[in-house]
C-alpha cells in the first residue's frame, strides 16, 4: 500500500531544513526519496531549468530586508510582469471569466503599458448554448426560459495556443473551468485571480474565517 502523504498536518517541517530524516513516517521528504531522484532529473531539461531559477529569482525579489526587519514588496500583478520580462516571454494570454471583464480589462491596459503583446478570450467566446452540453433548462443561472451560452475553456486555451501565447494568466475562471484550460493551454499558466463568489475572488477568506462567521464550512456530511 503506498503511503498516505499529509504535509498539510506536519508540525516538523522538516523540509525547511537539513534535518530530513526528523520527518514523521508519512514525510515525503523522509520516505520518498526515489521520487525526488526522478523529479531532479525533470529539472535538469534545459526549458524547465531556467523557468524553475527565475521563479526561484522572483520569489527573493519578492521581499526587502530592512532594518525592521523583512517585509514584501510586490503585488502579485508586478510579480506576474516582472517574471514574463525574466523569461523574455513577449506575448502574454488572459483567459478571463466574462463577469470580470473590467479586472480583465484593467490587466490587458497594464500589461500592455509594460511593453507587452496581450491576446485575450473571454470565457463566453463561440456563444454555445449550455444545452449542447447537457445543461437542462432548470439548470440555467438566468432561469429556464433563458439563452445561456456556457463557458468554453477548451476554446480559451485553443486560441490562446494559435495566437502564439508564450505565458497565459487565469483571471476569475470557474472551478472546473479553469481546469480545462489549464489541460488544454500550451503555454505555461500562472493565476492572477481565483474566482470566488462569496468572498470578492479571496478565496483564503474561507479558511480564515471557517473558525468563526464561516464556520459551516467545516460542517460533516
Amino acid at each position: 500500500m503506498s503511503i498516505a502523504f499529509s504535509c498539510a498536518n506536519c508540525d516538523r517541517v522538516v523540509c525547511h531544513t537539513e534535518h530530513a530524516s526528523d520527518g514523521s513516517d508519512n514525510c515525503p521528504t523522509r520516505t520518498a526519496s526515489s521520487a525526488f531522484e526522478r523529479v531532479a532529473e525533470e529539472y535538469h531539461k534545459p526549458d524547465i531549468a531556467e523557468f524553475a531559477r527565475q521563479a526561484s529569482i522572483q520569489e527573493f525579489e519578492c521581499y526587502l530586508q530592512l532594518p525592521e526587519g523583512m517585509t514584501p514588496r510586490n503585488p502579485r500583478i508586478e510579480e506576474t510582469a516582472q517574471f514574463a520580462n525574466k523569461m523574455g516571454y513577449r506575448k502574454l494570454g488572459i483567459a478571463f471569466c466574462a463577469g470580470l471583464r473590467s479586472e480583465a480589462r484593467t490587466l490587458d491596459e497594464i500589461l500592455t503599458r509594460r511593453g507587452f503583446e496581450v491576446v485575450s478570450v473571454c470565457c463566453k467566446a463561440g456563444g454555445i448554448a449550455k444545452e449542447t452540453i447537457g445543461i437542462a433548462p432548470e439548470q440555467k443561472i438566468a432561469g429556464p426560459d433563458k439563452w445561456e451560452s456556457m463557458c468554453n475553456p477548451i476554446a480559451q486555451a485553443t486560441l490562446l495556443n494559435e495566437a502564439g501565447a508564450e505565458f497565459n494568466i487565469a483571471v476569475g475562471l470557474c472551478v472546473g473551468h479553469d481546469s480545462l484550460f489549464f489541460k488544454y493551454a500550451k503555454a505555461p499558466t500562472t493565476v492572477l485571480i481565483a474566482k470566488d463568489r462569496v468572498f470578492g475572488h479571496n478565496p483564503a477568506a474561507g479558511l480564515y474565517l471557517s473558525k468563526s462567521y464561516y464556520g459551516k464550512l467545516r460542517r460533516k456530511e
